[in-house]
């Protein structure tokens, strides 16, 4: 199978798209190298590669700015002053010039402008024809609309950008209101919908060649969520919650997925048996999977994937090499854990869950020494290692059919097209695969908890929190739970979180570097 993945230097130089910029600015489209890229049809084809290939670190950064943010883990650094600590904490004055926050901004802007740039040749140059060309609108706009989802979930109102642009223009660009943002969502995943197969076949430039791209179910799983997340409270914020209450729009697209009807239809999508089965190396593409981000290892670290490293101590892979289950030298960890919180490990998980032993390794000991915090491991499988923590071979899983189920069951918890108790039947085969018995009536708190279960290190908790209206009391309660450090003499507590988490830390801030690059064009986020 050809996976879709080039790595970021050979796209860069195949088509002068600038997306190795860190910044918003748009190279000009008259550059002479683009247009004269652009003659054939497999010209388009690697250019669409190229647009794959900018979402590479996109996983290694929501491990941070989505699950770290939640109260699936507690991850404060031994010295304190790491990057990741202000996420963990909240501390709004050290996000605004967080490399964290900067790279979100920065690379979902890349990978747009590498989306801008495709659409505007489809539309300018005739090599790329027929169902050929719709696929190639329906993938290109399909990602944009994914990087323009991420951009107002994190950030609120964001500048849209359809078209290449050059700095100048740019600099002049606002932020748009989320309204506007969902506008081109819908649009571009509308489209996406038409334009795209159910499934591919095989390898190559054809319209329905090439395992592992964008399916006209993805698109409708993608506006699915679109809608419910539009559809969640507005917190007062001018976040991604806008009070619309479109979840019957979300119902519709849930069961076309489900039923397979529609027109396309969607492919033939069902629950692997075995829950660790699903992130296995070894099982890629499988009928779980609706889009992942793909990824192989080539031996140089420039196609594979690291994000399952970004939580996983360097100490356990030496542990593993030193147990034998791991040929040295091998490099693959971060520099220390990222605990996974108490609260998700010891209450959260019954004794029976089969999804923890799945998701969190209990500690490691290496040369001697017992490290007993827990942390994920959901994705580590040493099948899928190459050689260096940057050239695993395992696919990052965005949307799975299980995550389809639920969220139609969100649905009818709501009352729209079922009922709490048709949302708790709906869990049945889910608690089923994890050794746990079947709800009989669920409501959206326990819906969101089993999700919890479900995803956990699959980096959706935070944005399952923001939709349904819980994150502003489940993080006060857990951070109250999780971070209770007293000082001597009855003295206050020496709080590592940021108490209390209000509404104007939801979002993250507009990075430092975006408000000086274009003074005065863009206003900050509340509390920042």
């Amino acid at each position: 199978m050809k996976k879709i993945f080039l790595s970021l230097s050979l796209a860069c130089a195949l088509v002068s798209l600038g997306g190795c910029e860190k910044d918003l600015d748009q190279t000009p489209i008259s550059n002479g190298s683009v247009p004269d890229f652009y003659k054939t049809a497999a010209d388009f084809d690697q250019a669409m590669t190229s647009v794959y290939s900018s979402l590479r670190g996109f996983p290694d950064r929501e491990v941070i700015l989505s699950e770290l943010r939640s109260d699936n883990m507690f991850a404060v650094s031994s010295i304190g002053s790491r990057d990741w600590d202000p996420v963990n904490n909240f501390s709004a004055a050290l996000l605004v010039v967080n490399p964290y926050v900067a790279d979100a901004w920065a690379s979902d802007y890349s990978t747009i402008f590498r989306a801008n740039t495709m659409l505007d040749q489809l539309d300018k140059n005739g090599a790329a024809a027929g169902s050929l060309r719709a696929r190639y609108e329906g993938e290109a706009k399909f990602i944009r609309a994914f990087m323009y989802l991420d951009l107002v979930r994190k950030f609120g109102r964001v500048p849209v950008i359809d078209k290449p642009l050059i700095p100048q223009e740019v600099a002049k660009k606002g932020r748009n209101e989320v309204s506007e943002v969902y506008a081109l969502i819908e649009s571009d995943l509308r489209t996406a919908i038409a334009n795209l197969p159910a499934s591919y076949t095989g390898t190559g430039v054809g319209a329905t060649s090439g395992v592992g791209r964008v399916t006209n179910g993805a698109a409708k799983g993608m506006l699915a969520l679109m809608y419910l997340t539009k559809s969640g409270p507005d917190y007062g914020i001018k976040g991604p919650g806008l009070n619309s209450n479109e979840y019957d729009k979300a119902n519709v697209l849930l069961d076309e997925i489900i039923n397979r009807t529609g027109t396309p239809q969607s492919a033939a999508y069902s629950l692997q048996t075995n829950y660790a089965n699903i992130f296995s190396p070894t099982n890629e593409n499988n009928s779980e999977v609706l889009f992942d981000i793909q990824y192989i290892s080539n031996g140089l670290g420039t196609l594979g994937s690291s994000f399952m490293n970004v939580v996983v101590p360097d100490a356990y892979y030496q542990g593993l090499a030193t147990n034998g289950n791991l040929a040295l030298p091998f490099s693959a960890g971060s520099v220390e854990i990222k605990p996974v919180s108490n609260d998700l490990n010891n209450v959260s998980y019954a004794a029976t869950d089969t999804r923890r032993a799945a998701t969190i390794q209990q500690g490691y000991t290496n040369a001697g020494t017992t490290d007993t915090r827990p942390f994920y491991k959901k994705y580590v499988n040493v099948a899928g290692k190459g050689t260096s923590r940057t050239d695993w071979a395992t696919n990052y899983i965005v949307l799975r059919y299980t995550d389809i189920l639920m969220m139609k069951a969100e649905c009818e918890v709501r009352g729209i097209g079922g009922s709490p108790a048709t949302a708790a039947a709906r869990l049945t085969p889910i608690r089923t695969r994890a050794g746990q018995p079947a709800f009989t009536t669920i409501d959206l708190p326990g819906l969101m908890e089993e999700r919890r279960r479900e995803f956990a290190g699959e980096n959706l908790r935070w944005n399952d929190l923001m939709r349904s209206g819980l994150a502003l009391t489940t993080m006060n309660a857990w951070a109250n739970r999780e971070d209770p450090t007293t000082l001597p003499s009855g003295a206050p507590r020496d709080y590592k979180i940021v108490r209390p988490i209000t509404k104007d830390l939801l979002l993250l801030p507009v990075p430092q570097v975006e408000l000086g690059s274009a003074p005065g064009t863009y206003t900050q986020n509340d509390g920042y």
